[in-house]
C-alpha cells in the first residue's frame, strides 16, 4: 500500500495518519469490529491501515 495515497487520506500529514492508524489499532486490538475483510491473522496495525486506505476511517475536521 503506497504511502503517498495513505497521506491524502489523513491531509499530507505523516504525523495524523500515525495517531489516526494506532487509535483505530487499539480499538481493534480490544475487539472492535473490523471494517474491511481481511484474515483474522493480519495484525490491528495493518488492519487500521487497510481500513483507513478504503476510506472507513478519517480525521475528524474540528474547529476551535
Amino acid at each position: 500500500m503506497p504511502l503517498e495515497k495513505l497521506l491524502q487520506k489523513s491531509n499530507h500529514s505523516i504525523y495524523k495518519l500515525v495517531v489516526m492508524a494506532s487509535k483505530r489499532a487499539l480499538e481493534i486490538a480490544e475487539g472492535q469490529t473490523k471494517l474491511v475483510d481481511l484474515p483474522s491473522s493480519i495484525k490491528p496495525s495493518t488492519v487500521a491501515l487497510y481500513e483507513i486506505m478504503a476510506g472507513k476511517i478519517g480525521i475528524k475536521n474540528v474547529k476551535h
